[in-house]
């Protein structure tokens, strides 16, 4: 594993800073510590295209076939580094020097992969064989667009055993949002069916990612429609972990990123109040 010349620190997730095709090191500001990334595309291939997204050359498609011996030996040797050898003395600041979870996120969608089921079970035999924290987390990054295929199912029944948790894309429940930020043509209706059912399956958080286009933040009407949402799905029977709801970190590599910038303070602060006023966990990460 090739060994870092610089403190990783939360603005910088490069995929390639251990020299792994796989596995990669990060410093996670919404979950805090040290995270362990799995990218499952390193084609760089996913089926939607996020206008924030950090993944440079990003193009659509899905995640290419998995050598899963290869992911088991970079994870074994990743870890041996963590637990067994000088990793966090080196290359991370003393106030994040804890791991923190596994991540599969990556530069596309996870569950896109045909592999995934099998790389959830790797990921808990592997983790099984060293001295980790009992309720070390395994959190899935993922726009849930692929959630009714039988193979992510079985994936995410298996993560539900190992402390996992699904952090579900949920930017914009408007027709024309889901398709300005996410580029999907997905509907309301299919993205609030995928969602209860990963909750089904998995402990479920919502993940928003909320910013300025052209200066102008969010309006009324998809800030009120979001939260209407919210609501249905909650008074229906819908259960979540709650909503991680962050502002820009690291620039975009997609065409329209000098467009983008950081809502202010003030207005995500009344956002989250909002939502927690409908009785829902809120973490906020400006």
């Amino acid at each position: 594993m090739r060994r870092t010349s610089k403190l990783l620190h939360s603005g910088d997730h490069s995929r390639d800073l251990a020299g792994l095709t796989y596995v990669y090191p990060v410093v996670s500001r919404r979950a805090g510590g040290v995270s362990i990334g799995i990218n499952l595309n390193p084609n760089n291939a996913c089926n939607w295209r996020c206008v924030y997204c950090q993944v440079p050359d990003l193009k659509r498609g899905s995640a290419p076939p998995i050598d899963l011996v290869t992911l088991e030996a970079e994870l074994r040797t990743f870890l041996h580094e963590i637990v067994h050898g000088d990793f966090m003395q080196t290359n991370v600041n003393p106030e994040s020097r804890r791991i923190n979870d596994i991540a599969l996120s990556g530069n596309g969608e996870p569950t896109s992969s045909p592999e995934f089921a099998e790389v959830i079970n790797l990921i808990g035999r592997v983790k099984a064989d060293y001295e980790l924290p009992n309720n070390l987390k395994l959190i899935l990054i993922t726009n849930g667009s692929l959630i009714a295929r039988p193979g992510v199912q079985a994936g995410l029944r298996a993560m539900a055993q190992i402390s996992g948790e699904i952090w579900f894309k949920l930017d914009s429940v408007t027709r024309e949002g889901r398709q300005r930020i996410n580029n999907t043509r997905m509907s309301l209706m299919r993205m609030g069916e995928n969602l209860r059912l990963a909750t089904i399956l998995c402990p479920t958080w919502l993940q928003t990612c909320v910013f300025q286009t052209d200066g102008v933040a969010p309006s009324v009407a998809e800030s009120d429609a979001y939260l209407s949402f919210l609501e249905g799905f909650l008074n229906e029977g819908g259960k979540l972990k709650g909503v991680l709801l962050y502002g820009l970190a690291r620039p975009s590599m997609q065409p329209e990123a000098p467009r983008l910038t950081k809502v202010d303070q003030a207005w995500m602060e009344t956002f989250s109040a909002r939502i927690r006023a409908l009785g829902v966990d809120v973490r906020l990460n400006p």
